[in-house]
């Protein structure tokens, strides 16, 4: 009886399920697609930065910086994709930085070496590696002020130091101008070394520029068809003059760093006036108090006062 007990008890162990007792396995929790799809255009976008960098070590130029532009236009893409389908996360966030620096960190600046710096040798060098980290040091402070609690509100419209995407763009200026007939020289390769690290130092300065994040979030009705002209158009010229929209829109977003400058400075002084309000306002309470120290409000009264420098 005892052993017919033991074997029936032992089968039944056997032949028991899993999940009738015992420690269940940790199933990771599923993602969903829409949080995918603005990952997939960022990798994307990466490819295109590595495809860049084969092209230039080619002597395919035509071919690497499409591939750079196109890296550019997806990643103004995926962004605007991710918060349209709210799929935002933290892996995105950090998938994003670490692909905009292949792409227009060194991406860029291995094509302006194989194009033109490398005939500086070490000096030539030294510039595209400037130009690398100095885009690597754009993107780790970007995230560092994105979590910036004290930030204001109206800083959002504005970058801090120049985009590293507008930074790749515009560093290739020299290679634009190539391709519509300027003439290639010593003269241009050290222009294009001094450009280069002049943009460097545009995209870790704290110079306000532009962001353009609310543009294109909200649009009227009445404007759908205009914009979506205007869209097809700039994508009609793009193919049929590359060289010539991407050098005018360089020029153009350098002549507007200026006025960057200035909408930010007006910012700052339109916040900091209810601040000067509130300080002149104090000062007529102070000379307006009862003599004898006291505030003439009571206790209650202090407690609930708003703060006038808040």
């Amino acid at each position: 009886m005892a052993g017919s007990g033991v074997s029936g008890y032992i089968v039944a162990m056997a032949i028991a399920s899993p999940s009738s007792g015992g420690p269940r396995r940790r199933r990771f929790r599923r993602i969903p697609v829409r949080t995918l799809a603005p990952n997939m255009v960022t990798l994307l976008a990466m490819c295109a930065g590595l495809t860049a960098i084969r092209m230039a070590f080619e002597g395919r130029y035509v071919l690497a910086l499409a591939a750079i532009v196109f890296a550019a236009i997806l990643d103004g893409i995926d962004g605007r994709l991710a918060r349209f389908l709210k799929g935002t996360s933290r892996f995105g966030a950090e998938l994003d930085s670490l692909s905009d620096f292949v792409n227009f960190g060194v991406a860029p600046a291995l094509v302006l070496y194989f194009w033109g710096l490398h005939e500086l040798k070490s000096v030539g060098w030294i510039a595209a590696m400037v130009f690398a980290i100095c885009g690597g040091l754009r993107l780790a402070r970007f995230n560092v002020m994105a979590e910036d609690p004290d930030r204001p509100a109206w800083a959002s419209n504005f970058f801090v130091g120049m985009p590293a995407p507008m930074g790749a763009i515009a560093v290739l200026l020299p290679i634009y101008a190539t391709f519509l007939g300027v003439q290639r020289s010593s003269v241009l390769i050290w222009s294009t070394l001094f450009y280069t690290l002049a943009i460097a130092l545009l995209m870790i300065s704290r110079l306000p520029v532009f962001s353009g994040k609310r543009v294109g979030t909200r649009v009227p009705p009445e404007m759908v068809g205009p914009v979506i002209v205007i869209v097809v158009l700039w994508i009609g010229l793009l193919i049929a003059y590359p060289w010539i929209l991407l050098t005018l829109g360089t020029l153009a977003y350098l002549g507007s760093l200026p006025f960057g400058w200035l909408s930010y400075r007006r910012y700052q002084q339109r916040s900091r006036e209810p601040m000067g309000e509130g300080i002149r306002e104090g000062t007529r309470d102070t000379m307006l108090a009862p003599p004898g120290g006291g505030s003439g409000l009571s206790s209650s009264d202090q407690v609930n006062r708003p703060s006038r420098l808040n």
